[in-house]
């Protein structure tokens, strides 16, 4: 028999929670990390930080974006392996492979755009797994203690 619980009802197999579970930690970190982003770019465009939308930032303004994407892949990594009910960072890698080709496919589609510097389309891309691993580990730390 596998290594995944199965209980039954009436006749049929049925998988156990664990499948909802691991699926649900890695929905929660996606959530968390795209209402983050969203909800800080609403309010940078809001104070006049960022320009109005549709205009074109400031390269710098990107490194900016970068910095705190960084931070909420980070974070949202961390409750990916929180919420996972085993294997912490194998969901929290699942995750960022699952977020490298959504934002491999969002480089794509809009490389030829002018929305910005290629580099912050890569660094997103790239940056995934670095990321996901740190907020593993940082789960990983606190479970030790």
């Amino acid at each position: 028999m596998s290594s995944q619980q199965m209980t039954s009802i009436g006749t049929a197999p049925v998988p156990s929670r664990r499948l909802g579970r691991s699926v649900w930690s890695i929905v929660a970190g996606f959530l968390i990390v795209v209402v983050l982003s969203i909800g800080t770019d609403v309010v940078l465009h809001k104070l006049g930080i960022y320009p109005a939308l549709g205009q074109r930032m400031a390269d710098g303004l990107f490194v900016w974006a970068t910095a705190y994407r960084t931070l909420y892949g980070i974070f949202g990594s961390y409750i990916t392996a929180r919420l996972a009910p085993n294997r912490p960072m194998w969901h929290a890698l699942a995750g960022a492979a699952i977020g490298m080709l959504i934002g491999t496919a969002g480089a794509v589609a809009t490389w030829n755009r002018d929305l910005g510097p290629h580099w912050y389309s890569v660094v997103l891309v790239v940056g995934g797994i670095p990321c996901a691993w740190l907020g593993a580990k940082l789960r990983e730390a606190q479970i030790s203690k």
